[in-house]
């Protein structure tokens, strides 16, 4: 939901079009299709396939020399995915600096990472940090830390007691 307010902030959605969200006949459904959703660029499937296309994508940028910034926003869930793994590894392994995961950690994944999601990234080269989900300035100084040569992690814990 949070990615079509995003495009309907943007322009490229009525804002109306929100209220009908999963419904059926609906466009906007649980995974954003690029032919039925303006804006969206890459229509991504099932869990999982977010974090490779973001690799790929930081690669392309890179290719070009531009600076643009790649972020991806993933659940704690899609790391049970393989794909992810070999993402996370290669990432870390070519140093793309300019790639950033927002990792979402509600303990819904079904496979644990001994230490913690941030552990899973950092024994790859990334540079991590963990916050409080609720806390925006955390997110902030975390998104904007310095990570020079390597792919950074925030990850966003969410207590589910609140």
């Amino acid at each position: 939901m949070a990615y079509y307010a995003v495009l309907a902030a943007k322009g490229f959605l009525d804002p109306d079009a929100l209220d009908s969200w999963t419904t059926f006949g609906s466009p906007l459904g649980q995974h954003p299709d690029r032919v039925l959703v303006p804006g969206v660029e890459i229509g991504s499937g099932s869990l999982g396939h977010g974090l490779g296309l973001g690799v790929g994508t930081a690669l392309g940028l890179r290719a070009q020399k531009r600076t643009a910034r790649t972020v991806v926003l993933v659940g704690d869930g899609e790391r049970d995915e393989g794909s992810n793994h070999e993402a996370i590894a290669v990432a870390g392994r070519l140093g793309l600096d300019r790639l950033t995961v927002a990792a979402i950690d509600n303990g819904s994944s079904s496979h644990g990472w001994p230490g913690g999601i941030a552990r899973r990234f950092e024994v790859e080269g990334w540079a991590s940090h963990t916050v409080d989900g609720r806390d925006h300035d955390a997110i902030h100084n975390a998104f904007t830390a310095e990570h020079a040569g390597r792919p950074a992690v925030v990850v966003a814990t969410i207590e589910e007691d609140r």
